[in-house]
């Protein structure tokens, strides 16, 4: 099962020249703070997950005024869009990460104490999906499997 790196990844995917149809459609507008959501998660490439908090952070220090509320509101309008894919933690957090049709059914080992996110991919996995929604006379559109664990570092610091 190789994991993925975020680095060597192909080219940035464009984006869609429908957006600022979509969001007008939506009564919404391209604002610059929702442009430069949408940057930073391009520039960063798919493979990499931020917390709203990171992505606020990563923000100011670009000298981007943007307040954490609206960093939250464009995460939620760029998911609703399918340009981020939002990523639930079960301990009640959310990371987001770019939205690719060629990078879709790819799974998450995510530390529960530090939120270390990593990708893997498994054909086992998608075939228990396939299998799976076969069974039960359903029909596949996405497998996503999050594997709760302890990073290296966390489980060296954590007593057992």
């Amino acid at each position: 099962m190789p994991t993925r790196s975020a680095t060597g990844r192909g080219q940035v995917p464009a984006i869609p020249e429908g957006l600022r149809n979509s969001l007008h459609g939506r009564g919404q507008r391209l604002t610059p703070q929702r442009q430069r959501v949408l940057d930073l998660f391009r520039r960063i490439g798919e493979g990499s997950h931020l917390s709203a908090e990171e992505v606020h952070q990563r923000l100011l220090g670009e000298q981007t005024r943007v307040s954490l509320a609206t960093v939250y509101r464009t995460l939620r309008l760029l998911s609703a869009l399918e340009l981020l894919r939002e990523l639930e933690l079960p301990e009640g957090g959310r990371r987001f990460e770019l939205a690719s049709d060629s990078h879709r059914d790819h799974h998450h080992l995510v530390c529960v104490s530090c939120g270390r996110t990593e990708e893997f991919d498994s054909a086992q996995v998608m075939a228990a999906g396939e299998t799976a929604a076969q069974t039960h006379g359903f029909r596949l559109l996405e497998c996503v499997l999050t594997v709760r664990a302890l990073c290296p570092r966390c489980a060296a610091a954590s007593p057992r």
